[in-house]
C-alpha cells in the first residue's frame, strides 16, 4: 500500500490551520481591560466621594440662673460688744444705714445692694459698713466709725421696729433726729441741734410724733 504523498499531507496541515484560525477568531480573548467596559463606572463614577465632615453635637447651654434683688426690709440690731445699735433699709437695691450709741455718736451711710447680698456703705468722716444680707433675715457686718470698728447683728424688723428719722427746724435751729426702734420696744436715738448731738426723746411707734424743744415733729420709716 502507498504511503499519502507529500501533497495529502501539506493539505492536511492547511486545513488544520484554518480550522485553529477560525476557532480563534471566534473565541478571541481580551488581552487588556478597556476603561469602557460593560459593567464599569464611567469616570464621574469612580470619583472617590469625599469624606462627610464629622458632626459635632452641641450640648445646651443652660441659662445662667438669674440673681435674686435683695428684697425691700428694715434690719436692726445691736454690735456685739454691746455699746451701740444698727439699723439698715433696703429699698429697690440702694440702702441706708445707721450707727447710733444714743449718747454722742452717730452716722448716716448709704450704698448699692449687690445682688449677693453684699452691703458697702459709706459716710461722712470716712464712717464704713461692710455687711452680708442673709437670706433676707439679717445683716451680718461691720460697721467703723471714728476710728472705732464694731461687729454687728441685725435682724429683720417688723413695724413699728426699723429705723426712723425727723428733719426740721425749731427755733431758728436745725433738728435732724435718728432713731433705731428695737424688736423689745428699745430705742435708741440722737437728736442734733445745728450739728451738736445730744440723746433723743421717744418717739410714738404707732404714729412717729416726737416733741423737740417744745415743737411737735413726726419721725417717719427712713428710707435710701
Amino acid at each position: 500500500m502507498k504511503r499519502p504523498g507529500p501533497l495529502l499531507t501539506l493539505l492536511a496541515g492547511l486545513v488544520l490551520g484554518l480550522s485553529l484560525l477560525t476557532l480563534d477568531a471566534t473565541t478571541g480573548t481580551r488581552t487588556a481591560s478597556s476603561p469602557y467596559e460593560e459593567g464599569s463606572p464611567g469616570p464621574a463614577a469612580v470619583r472617590s466621594a469625599a469624606p462627610a465632615a464629622p458632626t459635632r453635637s452641641v450640648s445646651p447651654v443652660s441659662p445662667s440662673p438669674s440673681r435674686v434683688r435683695a428684697a425691700d426690709a428694715d434690719y436692726a440690731g445691736r454690735t456685739d460688744d454691746g455699746t451701740a445699735s444698727v439699723a439698715v433699709s433696703v429699698d429697690d437695691g440702694r440702702a441706708i444705714a445707721y450707727y447710733c450709741d444714743g449718747r454722742a455718736e452717730e452716722s448716716w451711710l448709704k450704698g448699692d445692694v449687690e445682688d449677693d447680698g453684699t452691703l458697702r456703705l459709706t459716710g461722712g468722716d470716712g464712717a464704713r459698713l461692710d455687711g452680708t444680707l442673709t437670706d433676707g433675715a439679717r445683716v451680718d457686718g461691720t460697721v467703723t466709725v471714728d476710728g472705732g470698728r464694731h461687729a454687728f447683728t441685725a435682724d429683720r424688723a417688723r413695724k413699728p421696729s426699723g429705723l426712723w428719722r425727723a428733719t426740721a427746724t425749731v427755733r431758728s435751729a436745725r433738728i435732724d433726729g435718728g432713731w433705731i426702734v428695737l424688736k423689745d420696744g428699745t430705742q435708741v436715738g440722737i437728736v442734733t441741734r445745728d450739728g451738736e448731738p445730744s440723746p433723743a426723746p421717744r418717739i410714738d411707734p404707732a404714729t412717729g410724733a416726737v416733741t423737740v424743744d417744745g415743737e411737735r415733729l413726726t419721725a417717719r420709716p427712713a428710707t435710701p
